[in-house]
């Protein structure tokens, strides 16, 4: 069995497929524009065209929290 670790409820294996897609794909990278990045560990994730690293989320390259700070950031550099 794939899902052997959540046995109960179909919304529990719905959500577990959903963050596993999330972090075996990949992403793109900002530096060489390539979609080439992937998960090395837990929140680290690594380019493997042009070796680039970025800090992101635990199952996913960008987070919510991120892209508002980003944002902040952004606007804060206009004023």
């Amino acid at each position: 069995m794939a899902n052997s670790s959540i046995r109960y409820g179909v919304s529990l294996r719905k959500r577990l497929k959903s963050v596993k897609a999330e972090k075996q794909a990949r992403y793109r990278c900002d530096v060489c524009g390539k979609e080439s990045v992937k998960r090395v560990g837990t929140g680290v994730w690594t380019c493997r065209s042009c070796g680039a690293t970025y800090a992101g989320g635990a199952y996913s390259m960008k987070t919510a929290a991120g892209d508002s700070f980003n944002r902040i950031i952004v606007q804060s550099k206009k004023e």
